[in-house]
């Protein structure tokens, strides 16, 4: 019942690409590695308002988040993607997007029917 068309919602999510070394102006290694991502993915599924207390028992005490999603597909989504859930991404002409995410995946828990994402909120500082 949780995956109802009616209380799906859009959100955009990417999945981790590679972790390469940044280097100075002269080419050297300066021991910094920057994280990139693919390009944002449209999805929809059943999105909690926020954590409660019944929610927050899925999947233990100790994990924090904000809020879980759920759907039925089988969605490539682990704990390395990050999400547009809040905030939705604006989409260049090849896909990609200087917007930046609202969310990261804090735990999967994949059961029979269904998979629920821990989420929590996250503030992005956008360097140019």
């Amino acid at each position: 019942m949780r995956t109802l068309l009616r209380n799906q919602r859009k959100f955009y999510y990417a999945l981790y690409g590679e972790k390469s070394s940044l280097t100075d102006s002269y080419g050297y290694d300066t021991g910094e590695e920057v994280v990139t991502h693919g390009n944002p993915v449209l999805c929809r599924a059943n999105i909690s308002p926020a954590s409660g207390e019944t929610v927050a028992q899925q999947f233990g005490g100790d994990e924090s988040y904000d809020k879980v999603i759920v759907t039925e597909l089988d969605l490539p989504i682990d704990e390395y993607s990050i999400l547009w859930v809040d905030t939705m991404p604006t989409l260049k002409q090849d896909g990609s997007t200087d917007t930046p995410h609202d969310y990261v995946v804090r735990k999967v828990a994949k059961s029979i029917n269904s998979t629920s994402y821990a989420i929590s909120k996250v503030k992005v500082n956008v360097s140019n």
